[in-house]
């Protein structure tokens, strides 16, 4: 997973380099090719123009960077934002989904818990889904497909909370967590193997790969996909802003 994703990053790095002097330049691209009879000339002028003003090289690719995903966003909505069995919180028919790629390896992810809860606390009209990318070793293989055996019984967020208030997603600490959310232990064991359950693993990295997630936590809202443990606030204006949307 790690690997594939960071070759997709490069490759879309590349293609938005080879787009960046019409993307950067605009107004200033148009003038250099009414100035500039041939080629040679029109590439000189870019070249002068990105060498006086290299401030609009990362400006250019992120713009570049969050179109390409909102387009990704909008062709994969649907499977971005349906959940796996139980594993989503919040209102059914909220007006906005908050969609969490996850790990349970993952020392941000933790972090980012508490704001999620408070979230679901603020707003009565908010859902949201988690999906599973357990990228960061076999233990987080474990956890996620134990945590998605725990959705069958719609003990996921019990189970996600349990074990996020605790340690490590090692098997002592993922056997307290599966007693404290009431999970039905025998029938888990027997879930956590699934077919279903494997699929909604491959499914979440297939997503994940096709909107650039290079880590966890990765929030998608909206249109918009906000990388890392950036905070409640952050969170929330997103929210607010998808909503106005």
């Amino acid at each position: 997973m790690s690997d594939r994703t960071v070759r997709l990053r490069r490759a879309m790095a590349g293609m938005g380099f080879a787009a960046l002097a019409g993307a950067a330049l605009g107004a200033a691209g148009a003038r250099a090719a009414e100035q500039a009879p041939d080629r040679a000339a029109l590439e000189s002028v870019i070249h002068d123009y990105i060498l006086a003003h290299p401030e609009i090289i990362p400006q250019a690719m992120e713009r570049l960077r969050a179109r390409e995903t909102a387009d990704a966003i909008a062709a994969n909505r649907v499977a971005i934002e349906t959940p796996f069995a139980g594993a989503w919180a919040g209102n059914p028919k909220g007006d906005v989904t908050l969609v969490m790629f996850t790990d349970y390896s993952c020392g941000y992810c933790r972090a980012s818990a508490p704001d999620i809860d408070r979230l679901l606390a603020e707003d009565p009209k908010l859902r949201v889904v988690w999906r599973e990318i357990p990228v960061l070793g076999p233990q987080s293989e474990v956890a996620a497909r134990l945590a998605l055996a725990a959705a069958k019984q719609d003990r996921y967020p019990a189970f996600h909370r349990a074990v996020f208030a605790g340690g490590r997603a090692d098997d002592p600490h993922l056997a307290a967590a599966g007693r404290q959310a009431g999970l039905d232990t025998g029938r888990a064991t027997a879930d956590r193997g699934g077919a279903d359950i494997q699929h909604e693993i491959d499914t979440n990295i297939a997503l994940a790969q096709r909107l650039s997630v290079s880590g966890t936590p990765a929030f998608v809202i909206g249109d918009h996909m906000l990388s890392g443990a950036v905070g409640h606030d952050a969170l929330a204006q997103a929210i607010a802003a998808a909503r106005k949307s």
